[in-house]
């Protein structure tokens, strides 16, 4: 039982109290009491696949940058060429350590350059990361030329995702929502109010994430309720973003994972940008090749392969599952596990230890879920 010190660290997000109306079931997450279930992880998941669910997502670390040399400032700490970013762009990529471990998985979304020559921009970060990525950013930017905000707890942040999401939102938003393309964003009015709208998220599907005032948070999520969105939880957040083969910062990729190990070479731009943290150990690896792989894994039956979890060939340990769950889309255990990379072929025949018995698996390609309602860049 957590003690009265660690009940007082826990944060609330300004949403609490009109979650809680709603009878969620909470659990801690990243230092944060968040919504596990509403109306049950199945019931939610299949929402955001056929209809509109949404998500609070205000845990999330974000920060706001300024300054003149903002993006040659970013471009040393991140494996991605940010110069291609035109305003209103964003990019998903990862901050590196020198040894090319992920730091944490971000998107820094660019909103351009004023007639000053100042850029600026937003990063939004993972909940449990937040202080860390704080730190190692404000030890690695000259903070002389870069104004640096943290509105973690400053800011409401929702997730709106489905295939009548964009339809949905459209009602409270005065700028025409079908215009932005994927990891488009824009600074607009809701509900009468400020609000930054970007059509990112971590559900495989279309939708948008959408930051604004507390008071403002509060008064989209009850007239989204309205509207017949239906509130999800971080169980239907988690098979969602699985069934996409999407990472979780903490299991699937970690500061010992390289993207490259990770399946996120399409992040690594060598070719076309100078010199960042990390770089000499991933072309150490993209010349020679990684010793292991993140692969996505079907299981056969209906066991479920969990976190933790012993992956085996010919009887010997060679991984551990990363990430595992029953797919409510396809109706099979799927999971994530990191192999060698000699055994990482899609097709390739692995067994899974699951409470000491064994049970067999086969690589599949990656996504597991790849949705037909999703717009292009």
């Amino acid at each position: 039982m957590a003690n009265q010190e660690e009940i007082a660290m826990i944060a609330r997000s300004p949403l609490f109290s009109v979650i809680q109306e709603l009878q969620a079931r909470f659990t801690s997450f990243g230092g944060w009491e968040m919504p596990l279930q509403f109306s049950g992880i199945t019931v939610e998941h299949q929402a955001v696949r056929n209809a509109a669910g949404m998500f609070d997502i205000s845990h999330m670390g974000k920060f706001i940058l300024e300054g003149k040399n903002l993006i040659s400032q970013l471009q040393r700490l991140v494996p991605s060429d940010l110069s291609r970013l035109q305003p209103n762009q964003a990019q998903y990529t990862v901050l590196l350590n020198p040894q090319a471990g992920i730091i944490d998985d971000i998107i820094f979304y660019y909103q351009g350059e004023d007639n000053t020559g100042v850029q600026k921009g937003f990063i939004i970060v993972n909940a449990a990361t937040t202080a860390k990525d704080k730190v190692w950013l404000l030890e690695h930017l000259d903070t002389k030329q870069v104004e640096f905000q943290d509105l973690s707890t400053q800011k409401v942040l929702l997730a709106v995702q489905g295939p009548k999401a964009t339809e949905i939102l459209q009602k409270f938003v005065d700028r025409d929502l079908t215009s932005i393309k994927a990891f488009g964003h824009l600074d607009t009015t809701l509900l009468g109010k400020p609000a930054f709208l970007a059509r990112t998220g971590y559900t495989g599907e279309d939708g948008f994430e959408v930051m604004v005032e507390p008071t403002v948070g509060i008064e989209l999520w009850q007239n989204l309720i309205a509207a017949g969105v239906v509130p999800c939880g971080l169980g239907a957040r988690d098979t969602l973003r699985l069934e996409a083969a999407m990472a979780l910062y903490g299991q699937d990729i970690d500061d010992t994972t390289t993207p490259l190990e990770a399946g996120l070479s399409w992040l690594v731009h060598l070719d076309t940008k100078g010199d960042f943290i990390g770089r000499e150990v991933l072309e150490q690896q993209k010349a020679t090749g990684v010793q292991r792989k993140l692969v996505g894994l079907q299981m056969q039956g209906r066991n479920i392969a969990r976190h933790g979890y012993p992956v085996l060939s010919a009887g010997q340990k060679v991984g551990e599952i990363t990430s595992g769950t029953l797919s409510p889309t396809l109706g099979y255990p799927i999971a994530l596990a990191y192999v060698p990379a000699e055994l990482a072929s899609v097709g390739n025949q692995l067994e899974v230890e699951i409470r000491g018995k064994i049970y067999p698996a086969t690589i599949v390609k990656r996504p597991f879920y790849r949705s037909t309602n999703r717009v292009g860049k």
